[in-house]
């Protein structure tokens, strides 16, 4: 038993640490071979938070408890991106969270191809199955080295009690994925490549409010002309939740500045669901990788506050994440979404009265203004940013100050 743990181990190890070593000549042969079967798909989205003139906001995007399953690899609290705001000193700055980008595969046969992420803005921070870098640090990206695709197998993926974002992403037709794990001298299988990662990098579209207009603009003249400086960005969302009471407005495309009205608060999720389902199939996922997205995500995306969301152009996207896989697919789509949170007046009304209950002499009033604040999880911080960059109160900045230095 021990000898056949021990070719086994040996066996992993030594598939991904060929491929780890010697990826080019995957890469070289991808770019002589492509399998006509072989189709690929990916989503994902990418999250920030706008400033008052729509620049993206540093924040801790892994603040709180995690929302993974436990058998998820992460680096997040070994190089101290994980914390709380009210935890002083826990959780690093950055101004994206890369949020669960999925790869699937799509194959009428066996196969083993090689698979590898770069990510040259950021930092990989949780991922499953095992994967690893040549340098053995995740700054640079993320490499599965060689994957087996298992078309006709039908295996039970591990799962636990307690509900994950992480789930509904299995609830496609993709093929099985075969993993090594060298670390742990066994086999992994999944339905699918799993990443998340956090960074600076700029996105392609600036968001801020303007009393009561949302102002957009394409951001970076590399994607278009001196007439066009940032291109054309498709399908955007604004959606607004305040008080329960749900509005959203679709544009099909902008191109340099594009003034909107805040959204009439008279739709219903149902109808978000179906238009965000719309898009995401006319960006080139198949039906179920849609609904997987939107399931995984509803209880967030549509959550009490004002967001943009917007597909990413596939040159920008191929820019921030570089995705190789060899041999060459037939078909290679990724839709990743971005989605820009706006701190609106309301809210930074709402925070500043529960930070003025923050000074009270009494110990219920500030337990329960602390209490509440915690609605606003991960963005709280931001939000805190974002008064300060208007409060002229010396006394009033003074408390601001302090609370964010204890985050």
């Amino acid at each position: 038993m021990k000898s056949s743990l021990f070719i086994l181990g040996t066996a992993c190890y030594l598939a991904l640490t060929l491929t780890l070593l010697d990826f080019d000549v995957a890469e070289r042969a991808q770019a002589q071979s492509a399998q006509d079967d072989l189709v690929v798909h990916e989503w994902g989205t990418f999250t920030s938070i706008a400033g008052k003139n729509g620049v993206a906001l540093d924040w801790r995007p892994l603040n709180g408890a995690s929302d993974l399953p436990k058998f998820v690899y992460t680096s997040a609290d070994k190089k101290g991106w994980r914390g709380s705001y009210n935890d002083p000193g826990k959780g690093r700055v950055a101004k994206v969270r890369m949020e669960t980008p999925v790869i699937y595969f799509y194959t009428a046969k066996e196969m083993e191809v090689d698979v590898k992420v770069a990510f040259p803005g950021g930092t990989i921070t949780e991922w499953y199955p095992q994967a690893g870098w040549a340098n053995a640090r995740f700054e640079s990206g993320i490499n599965w080295g060689k994957i087996k695709l298992l078309p006709s197998e039908t295996p039970q993926f591990l799962r636990e009690v307690a509900y994950s974002h992480y789930y509904p992403a299995r609830e496609t037709d993709a093929v099985p994925v075969q993993v090594c794990n060298p670390d742990k001298t066994k086999i992994e299988k999944e339905k699918f490549l799993f990443y998340r990662g956090v960074g600076d990098f700029e996105l392609p579209l600036k968001v801020k409010l303007n009393g009561e207009k949302i102002v957009l603009n394409t951001t970076e003249e590399k994607y278009g002309s001196k007439s066009n400086p940032g291109g054309n960005i498709t399908s955007l969302i604004v959606f607004e939740n305040h008080g329960g009471k749900i509005g959203y407005e679709f544009v099909p495309t902008i191109s340099g500045e594009t003034t909107l009205e805040r959204p009439n608060l008279n739709k219903n999720l149902t109808q978000v669901f179906d238009e965000l389902e719309k898009i995401l199939v006319t960006q080139g996922l198949y039906e179920k990788e849609a609904k997987a997205m939107i399931e995984t995500w509803k209880d967030s995306w549509f959550e009490e506050g004002l967001r943009v969301f917007y597909v990413l152009p596939r040159k920008r996207a191929d820019e921030i994440l570089p995705l190789t896989v060899a041999p060459r697919p037939q078909e290679t789509v990724r839709v990743l979404v971005g989605r820009t949170e706006v701190i609106t007046p309301e809210m930074e009304r709402d925070v500043r009265k529960q930070v003025g209950f923050l000074r009270s002499n009494s110990k219920e009033v500030r337990e329960k203004a602390q209490s509440y604040l915690k609605k606003y999880g991960r963005f709280y911080e931001p939000i805190l940013k974002s008064i300060l960059e208007g409060e002229r109160d010396a006394k009033v900045r003074a408390q601001i100050e302090k609370i964010i230095a204890l985050s």
